[in-house]
């Protein structure tokens, strides 16, 4: 590996050995090692023990912790799986940088092919540091941008036909805005640490510092942005509860409107059902029946038809 070299390698003693030998800096990238394995490394490269518990157990919240010379930092960053998270251990002196990771990380592998096109691109090691850390905050647009897409198509969903699927993934949307802000939350507050000098880590300068001073614009705006999806998706969810109640007065409106007309209607045959005596004795014939019994009938359906346009009804 050349200097600030990137590359997946396999646990094994006499390798760490031969690259905690070397005088050159260098970054080592291990995915997914067995608790056995990270206990390996902390041996050869003189890891805190706290450190290394920490790498064993994952779930980390996003932190920064100074052993001497040695900085261990706990960052977050977007991965392509369902849980869209992925967690790196990082593990920064001035002679290496050693990054511990379960998941897979594109945007490492985008680092790998970017430093073997321009070995020099990375510079002094703060600068691997900061790249580092610059690479898995910016992973995080990608995703919050799925977001967006994700709102402008419930939103426009509802509008043409509301029904609980959208709700539920809304709900779920939602769930998955409030697992991210609990994750860049607290490494916005550990880059701000570092970006404003009360976090010191080794070698770092006052250009590389106005560089972590970007990532955390950068995790700025990404808090912004979730906070504005969040109010977005409950405004989506008011919009389902609108909709559905509208819909629901719609039909409760040409319900009562039916009722309403059957009404005058079922009074007349009501009253004409009674069988008086003076009623009978007037209905004899067809005209009587036409003009008494269907008659007065149409005559109410129609005054109730004008009633209705009047007020708007239908």
């Amino acid at each position: 590996m050349d200097r600030a070299g990137t590359a997946d390698v396999r646990i094994d003693r006499e390798l760490l050995e031969r690259l905690a030998a070397r005088e050159d800096f260098y970054w080592l990238d291990v995915r997914g090692p067995s608790a056995e394995e990270v206990v390996l490394l902390g041996e050869v490269f003189g890891l805190h023990r706290l450190a290394v518990e920490d790498a064993i157990h994952f779930g980390q919240r996003p932190k920064l912790d100074v052993y001497g010379d040695l900085v261990a930092l706990v960052l977050y960053g977007a991965a392509p799986d369902d849980d869209n998270l992925v967690e790196v251990h990082c593990f920064f002196s001035p002679r290496f940088l050693v990054t511990v990771r379960r998941d897979a990380c594109p945007a490492f592998r985008e680092s790998r092919e970017r430093h073997a096109l321009d070995p020099g691109v990375f510079g002094q090691p703060a600068e691997v540091l900061h790249h580092v850390v610059d690479v898995l905050v910016d992973s995080f647009f990608p995703l919050l941008s799925e977001f967006d897409d994700f709102i402008d198509a419930v939103e426009e969903g509802i509008f043409e036909r509301a029904d609980e699927d959208h709700v539920r993934r809304v709900f779920l949307m939602k769930r998955r805005l409030v697992s991210l802000r609990k994750t860049i939350g607290p490494q916005r507050d550990l880059l701000a640490g570092i970006a404003s000098g009360v976090a010191v880590l080794p070698g770092v300068t006052q250009e590389v510092e106005r560089s972590f001073r970007d990532a955390y614009d950068h995790l700025i705006r990404l808090t912004d942005m979730i906070d504005s999806y969040r109010d977005l998706l409950t405004g989506v969810t008011d919009l389902y509860l609108s909709t559905v109640s509208n819909r629901l007065n719609g039909v409760m409106k040409q319900l009562a409107a039916i009722a309403t007309v059957f009404l005058p209607l079922t009074f007349i045959t009501g009253f004409f059902g009674q069988n008086f005596h003076w009623l009978t004795d007037r209905v004899g014939g067809l005209t009587a029946f036409v003009g008494l019994g269907i008659g007065t009938q149409i005559v109410a359906l129609l005054a109730l038809v004008v009633f209705f346009r009047r007020r708007g009804w239908i």
